[in-house]
């Protein structure tokens, strides 16, 4: 018989963490106060570089931050221009870092359009094919390069929306990068218009870009974006007032807003649920509010700091924990995954509901490995911590269990 039962996920927290939708300070950045920088994450490790420091000086550097240590490490530089507005992506194990300004001033210096992967175990940059984009929302080109715009990663594609190109000139397209070819592609144009300081995030199989200023506006709005047809679909806006300038992560299938300025700095912090296309505020950032920071998810756990701030510019870093949500109805007697570790076939018990989709993702929201099968063959996938999420016909989420893949 069916039960109705409300039950606390377990949800992207190993066994040693006890806190719950928390933050807690970690060592400040070793570059010194920074704005404007590049975040990224690479395995166990995450990365910031470039921005503006107190002096105004544009920055080409690189720092690798390694949780389990609280510990900042300077590694290779990018051999390329100093910059600030830049844009990073992560795509598999490598990092795509490019696009940006040279000058700390508005008015200055070049306006940049080259990219650069990152190789974090030969610790080495090789740079690959220019950004073509700036073209604006009546398509007028206005590049070569961008500063300002938002990037994010799917099915192993990258891509790169918005952004400025100097003076009142704004992009409104969106490029898709193809690492294996090392080529660009032009897709559906942005459906907000010409906009820069915009935000973005994937998650399920989709790019999340929204906010951001158009001209002199700050918007909250946010659209869907689907690599598979190629089109935009509006979903809920920000509930929070509008504003640009804000950092984003994903923990597991969850995307988060924090920072961002509407003319003053924020510290809250916003978490976007996909499947309900609704939003909840969460913990406030416990530093002051700040703008330009950077954020990056290592693990089940995301790091969020440097920036400006109304003292100045900031170079505190703080790591957060997820929410343990709170479950739906569940449809589910006596569930169990077994065997749990596992080194290759899993299997679901307990099911009641046989119309069941199993969604297998990794501790960054990638999701890995998707079913309707009880027994589930898992020797393509790599060894290490996923979430298994369950949902019914209609896609609710009923529940959530860890799976550690051991081989």
């Amino acid at each position: 018989m069916k039960r109705l039962l409300f039950i606390t996920a377990l949800f992207f927290l190993f066994s040693s963490y006890s806190q719950q939708n928390d933050w807690d300070k970690r060592a400040p950045f070793l570059g010194g106060k920074r704005t404007q920088a590049i975040g990224f994450s690479i395995g166990d490790f995450g990365y910031l570089g470039s921005g503006v420091d107190t002096a105004e000086m544009t920055h080409n550097d690189l720092w690798k931050f390694d949780p389990a240590l609280n510990l900042w490490t300077q590694v290779a530089s990018m051999p390329a221009s100093t910059r600030r507005c830049a844009s990073a992506i992560t795509i598999d194990d490598k990092a795509y870092v490019g696009l940006g300004a040279d000058s700390a001033s508005s008015w200055a210096g070049t306006i940049l359009n080259d990219w650069w992967q990152y190789d974090a175990v030969g610790n080495s940059w090789t740079q690959k094919t220019a950004y073509p984009g700036g073209y604006n929302y009546i398509n007028t080109y206005y590049g070569p390069g961008v500063y300002y715009a938002t990037a994010f990663s799917l099915n192993g594609k990258g891509y790169v929306c918005g952004g400025k190109m100097g003076g009142d000139l704004y992009a409104a397209d969106l490029w898709e990068y193809d690492p294996i070819l090392d080529t660009w592609t032009r897709m559906a144009d942005f459906p907000g218009l010409d906009r820069y300081q915009l935000s973005s995030f994937a998650l399920e199989g989709k790019g999340y870009v929204g906010m951001g200023v158009d001209h002199d506006l700050y918007n909250k709005d946010w659209w869907q974006y689907d690599p598979n047809t190629d089109t935009w679909v509006e979903v809920s806006s920000l509930p929070g007032v509008e504003r640009g300038s804000a950092s984003t992560f994903v923990i597991g299938q969850r995307g988060f807003v924090v920072f961002g300025s509407d003319g003053g700095y924020k510290d809250e912090l916003w978490e976007y649920n996909p499947f309900t296309d609704s939003w909840q505020i969460r913990a406030n950032f416990p530093g002051d509010g700040r703008k330009n920071g950077v954020a990056f998810t290592v693990g089940d756990s995301a790091y969020a700091g440097t920036g400006k701030g109304a003292s100045g510019k900031r170079r505190s870093f703080y790591r957060y924990y997820p929410l343990l949500p709170v479950g739906v109805e569940e449809t589910f007697v006596d569930f169990k995954l077994f065997p749990n570790p596992t080194a290759d076939f899993v299997t679901i018990s307990g099911l009641t509901d046989v119309n069941i989709q199993l969604e297998i993702v990794d501790l960054k929201g990638v999701l890995v490995f998707k079913s309707n099968a009880k027994t589930i063959d898992l020797s393509t996938v790599e060894s290490g911590s996923y979430i298994v999420n369950i949902f019914n016909q209609d896609h609710q989420h009923l529940i959530t269990k860890k799976l550690i893949v051991n081989k």
